[in-house]
């Protein structure tokens, strides 16, 4: 696997891309600003974006002109397509120990976590979380939410009707 730099203005977005990436453009910039470009952008041998698309609008957004890229010349046009999915399917599949997170949030004094989509760095109190209860909520289509005053992402039991 080899990295190269690649003029921003000469990639490609895929004109498919079935991802809403606008929302956490200014959380990645955020990123890119804070720890620099650390993710390779993967782009076919058109030039159009596999995967970073938000990378790469980021990128822009900070006015960087040339960023790190991965050619996947040894992948079919269909293991492309496969991988683009892929690519953004796989994170859902992961949850977060709250617990763990909480204390690496906490450990983070230097970081305002909230340029990164961590609306509260304050450890959330799970034991003086209600519990809900059929009277307190409407059930809702998913069993994901996310909370909207700290963005924590959580199952349903974590969360009482506002």
């Amino acid at each position: 696997m080899q990295i190269v730099e690649k003029d921003i203005d000469s990639l490609v977005p895929y004109e498919n891309n079935p991802r809403h990436n606008e929302d956490a453009v200014k959380f990645v910039a955020a990123s890119i600003k804070e720890f620099g470009f650390k993710v390779p952008v993967v782009i076919d041998e058109r030039n159009v974006i596999v995967a970073g698309h938000t990378r790469t609008l980021a990128a822009k957004e900070l006015g960087i002109k040339k960023i790190p890229c991965i050619v996947a010349s040894d992948l079919t046009e269909q293991q492309v397509r496969a991988f683009r999915l892929a690519d953004n399917k796989v994170s859902e599949a992961s949850s977060w120990n709250w617990d763990k997170l909480d204390e690496e949030l906490a450990a983070l004094a230097d970081f305002d976590m909230g340029d990164f989509g961590f609306a509260d760095t304050q450890p959330v109190e799970w034991a003086k979380t209600p519990e809900l209860t059929g009277e307190s909520y409407d059930e809702p289509e998913k069993t994901r939410l996310v909370c909207p005053h700290c963005g924590h992402v959580a199952g349903k039991e974590f969360f009482k009707k506002a």
